[in-house]
């Protein structure tokens, strides 16, 4: 029965060593399929060790949506107040304003689920661990379809993104974004600032484009794009700028994931099969398939190369947006 003032009475979640208070766990999150907080709670704790190998040791904003997805998205780079002293955290400088914040450093599974409590519906990780949150460690490779671009498209640039990784010699790691696009991960030495590894990122992303021309743009500017081309989107990789990490659930409300497939799928995955109802049984058959990212470390030298020989050539660099 639902308490006097309209809220669910609070339950509390047992995580490892660690007790969350869950508030209002019937809260309704995803009205597509009436899910709640206390489901959200429920998918995180099921795709626990997949989530916390994404956020391990990162900085991480948070999208919280306090009201559930049909109300405001909260963007929070500081930790929000009242967390328990075993949640973690990392200092990272913002020079634009002159501050240092601390963000959330996930650890461990109660962290994640102390933030779910938050209200916390994404989580997004930057590419660098807190040894060194100047040296990113994660290449991200974002394939992101204008409107009038379709997912077959997305499908098509998928494959022309490995075979030039396979070229290349880079292990990639595919997952549906949980909105139209796809995300590839290559685990990269941490041995290059941002800076670098967006020149690395913006390489690959002219080379994707050489090989499917009338498919793929990487002009920068959104208002001189065909709409019916595939960005491939660089500045992903630039100091600060984040995407929802593998497992993350996104602010739909059909509580669509972001989730890890093999290369053998991407031909038939199709992101509104992949939600907070549908990925823990994944989960459970295939396991992480994320697992082995740590272990396929790529040297980006030879795109530094090719970033070098195309700015010989003439080719211009649109800077980073703010």
């Amino acid at each position: 029965m639902a308490a006097a003032d309209g809220k669910s009475p609070a339950v509390e979640v047992e995580v490892g060593d660690k007790t969350v208070r869950i508030s209002n766990p019937q809260r309704v999150y995803f009205p597509a399929r009436g899910e709640t907080k206390l489901d959200l709670v429920n998918y995180y704790l099921a795709v626990g060790d997949g989530i916390v190998r994404a956020l391990r040791e990162r900085p991480c904003m948070l999208h919280r949506f306090p009201e559930g997805v049909s109300g405001e998205k909260v963007h929070q780079k500081r930790l929000p107040q009242g967390a328990p002293p075993w949640v973690q955290t990392v200092s990272v400088h913002f020079p634009r304003y002159h501050r240092d914040v601390h963000e959330l450093c996930v650890t461990e599974l109660a962290s994640v689920i102390w933030a779910v409590q938050m209200s916390t519906v994404e989580f997004h990780p930057w590419n660098s661990r807190r040894a060194d949150t100047e040296k990113p460690d994660e290449w991200r490779i974002d394939l992101d379809p204008m409107p009038e671009c379709g997912f077959d498209t997305v499908r098509r640039v998928a494959h022309v993104a490995h075979e030039v990784l396979d070229e290349l010699g880079a292990t990639g790691w595919p997952k549906t974004s949980g909105g139209k696009g796809m995300h590839i991960y290559v685990r990269i030495k941490p041995e290059h600032g941002f800076k670098d590894v967006r020149r690395a990122a913006l390489a690959f992303a002219r080379e994707v484009e050489r090989r499917a021309p009338d498919e793929v743009t990487t002009t920068w500017w959104r208002r001189d794009r065909d709409p019916s081309t595939l960005f491939v989107d660089y500045n992903q990789n630039a100091r600060d700028h984040t995407i929802a990490a593998a497992y993350s659930v996104r602010g739909l409300p059909d509580a669509r994931v972001s989730t890890p497939i093999r290369w053998d799928e991407v031909d038939d995955v199709l992101p509104e099969d992949c939600t907070i109802a549908t990925v823990p049984d994944r989960f459970a058959r295939l396991g992480d398939l994320h697992a082995g990212i740590d272990d396929a470390v790529f040297d980006i030298s030879p795109l530094l190369e090719w970033a070098d020989r195309d700015e010989r050539a003439g080719a211009e660099d649109p800077g980073i947006p703010e």
